[in-house]
């Protein structure tokens, strides 16, 4: 009999259908054999993967990844010799000394400066005042002294190396005395000396003893001021002010290298186990004294640069607010003394040489200490 005439048998009942366990399935879940790909069932970030790039974004992907990877080496590298130094780069003490620095450079170029600018002035006035020369004449009982006064003018004119000779009217001669007698005076009573003011030719010679007693022989009374004596007084006073300027030079000076040792010894008593430790184990003295130098070579340098600077910005905002009073009488009297208080190159070359001269002492300051303080272990 062929197995296949057999009727089928009829399906167990008794098993639940798929349907009735999970109920029927939506329509937006049908499978669909030809919509089917395989594709679909691997991880979608593989298959972005497996994209093609084109060769320019591959190649700035590697320049990504290799800049990526230099800038997390040298982070590593600063972080290790932060950790290994031996002076800490950042401390209170270090910020500190800066401070310190900075205050006394700013006070050296202030200093220097003004010494400078009175010098300045000074030879301004000494050259100004050796240009020129006074005759004066004191009214005499009998004589004219408008006919003395042009006479005198005339003698002078005459004279080898007189320029010019400009006699002062009265008026003139009144207007001079007024800031010591003031100006609600009546002066015509009184005998005014009348002046005649002589102007040098430059280069040539004068023979002022001659022309004194040219002077008094001609007009009784009449006296020639060559003005040595302001001269001398003038320039008395302008090396008293660069004296003393070097004076407090020299204390702003003393004062930074004593804040530096005491900076110095303070870092040597934070790290002196290390400092002994490396000193005994053979460590050379240069190699332990060099570190700190560099250390405090860069303090001194940003606290000279930060001095430096902030005297130039002191010395421009000042011949600024001097070029804006120039109309008004006290800029006129600041203008007699200083000049135009105007600084030149060599002015700013002298602060800038303050800022980095501070920073050489600072470092060779700490230098010695170091040196001087391992000697004493030995």
């Amino acid at each position: 009999m062929d197995p296949r005439d057999l009727p089928l048998a009829e399906p167990n009942r008794q098993t639940p259908r798929r349907e009735e366990l999970f109920g029927a399935p939506a329509a937006d879940h049908d499978f669909d054999p030809a919509g089917f790909d395989p594709v679909d069932l691997e991880d979608q970030s593989f298959a972005a993967e497996a994209r093609p790039r084109s060769p320019v974004k591959r190649g700035f992907g590697r320049l990504r990844d290799f800049a990526r990877r230099v800038g997390e080496r040298r982070r590593r590298a600063r972080q290790t010799r932060r950790e290994k130094a031996l002076v800490p780069a950042a401390s209170i003490a270090g910020r500190a000394l800066v401070t310190v620095i900075a205050i006394m450079t700013f006070l050296a170029a202030l200093t220097a400066g003004a010494a400078m600018l009175i010098a300045d002035a000074s030879s301004s006035w000494r050259s100004e005042v050796a240009r020129e020369m006074t005759i004066q004449i004191r009214p005499t009982q009998g004589r004219d002294i408008e006919a003395d006064l042009r006479k005198t003018a005339e003698l002078a004119r005459r004279t080898p190396g007189i320029a010019s000779a400009r006699p002062f009217s009265r008026d003139e001669s009144e207007e001079l005395l007024e800031p010591w007698l003031g100006s609600n005076l009546d002066l015509s009573e009184l005998p005014v000396p009348r002046l005649v003011a002589l102007t040098l030719r430059p280069g040539a010679h004068l023979d002022a003893t001659a022309l004194a007693r040219a002077v008094a022989d001609a007009v009784p009374g009449a006296t020639l001021d060559d003005h040595h004596r302001w001269m001398r007084r003038l320039a008395l006073m302008a090396n008293s002010v660069v004296v003393a300027a070097a004076l407090i030079f020299a204390l702003v000076l003393a004062a930074m290298i004593l804040a530096v040792a005491f900076a110095t010894r303070g870092a040597m008593a934070g790290n002196r186990e290390i400092i002994e430790v490396l000193h005994f184990v053979g460590a050379a003295d240069e190699y332990v004294a060099r570190q700190f130098q560099r250390h405090f070579f860069r303090l001194g340098l940003r606290g000279g640069l930060i001095g430096g600077v902030s005297a130039i910005v002191a010395f421009y905002l000042t011949s600024t607010l001097v070029e804006f009073l120039r109309a008004t009488p006290g800029g006129d009297q600041m203008e007699a003394l200083f000049g135009g208080f105007s600084l030149g190159s060599e002015v700013y070359v002298a602060i800038l040489a303050i800022a980095f001269g501070a920073a050489l002492a600072t470092g060779i300051v700490s230098r010695f200490i170091v040196l001087r303080h391992l000697r004493d272990l030995s």
